[in-house]
């Protein structure tokens, strides 16, 4: 039941926005309009607009998430996966591209940055689930700090682009799509080559016992 509110909250919210921004005084305008109390509003989200912003990112991840699996994500080559994420996430922020202009203002606020790094690591962390990722070693951490760069740069130049159909931004994207694979590809074997020295090295070199 508070989920279905709190999606209502967030679409009066969404209205209000590109006027007002994503303020403590749109969030209790919204809650009048969607007759809740101040009481309710705090009880839904008790952080305000931070925790607003998170549920709506949450919310869009959820969604690009079920579309991949429809669209037979884990199928696709990995370049196709990842491009199909970014590009599908976007395009569900569409409709309300002002409202997300000013969502990254909001997070350039000192006090309000790590709160943005947090949306954007749940956000590339659910595309790589979404594209069937499985890493659980280096590649996990590697896969993410490299995708977030992906994304958010992808996301800023979407914002200022008037091309028709977003096209500048889908071809930015293929661009910075095949720089990433070029820089995880060599970084995956940087890695590996170090990985294999050190333990060679420890084969080699054991640790001597002290005396008693």
């Amino acid at each position: 039941m508070s989920e279905a509110k709190k999606v209502k909250l967030l679409e009066a919210l969404l209205c209000i926005v590109p006027f007002e921004g994503w303020s403590d005084a749109a969030l209790t305008e919204a809650g009048t309009n969607c007759d809740f109390s101040s009481q309710d509003v705090s009880i839904l989200f008790p952080r305000g607009i931070t925790d607003v912003l998170r549920f709506y990112n949450q919310l869009l991840d959820h969604q690009v998430m079920e579309i991949l699996e429809k669209n037979g994500a884990v199928d696709m080559k990995v370049r196709d996966r990842i491009t199909l994420a970014v590009r599908t996430k976007l395009e569900l922020m569409t409709p309300d591209r002002e409202a997300i202009r000013k969502g990254v203002s909001f997070f350039t606020m000192p006090l309000k940055a790590t709160e943005g790094m947090h949306n954007v690591y749940d956000t590339v962390d659910a595309m790589w689930l979404a594209a069937g990722d499985t890493s659980t070693d280096y590649n996990f951490y590697s896969k993410r700090l490299l995708l977030a760069g992906v994304y958010s740069s992808t996301l800023l130049f979407w914002l200022d682009d008037c091309s028709e159909n977003f096209e500048k931004t889908w071809s930015f994207l293929d661009r910075r799509i095949a720089e990433v694979l070029k820089i995880g590809g060599a970084l995956g074997k940087t890695i590996g080559k170090v990985s294999a020295l050190a333990n060679k090295f420890q084969v080699c070199v054991p640790f001597s016992k002290k005396s008693p």
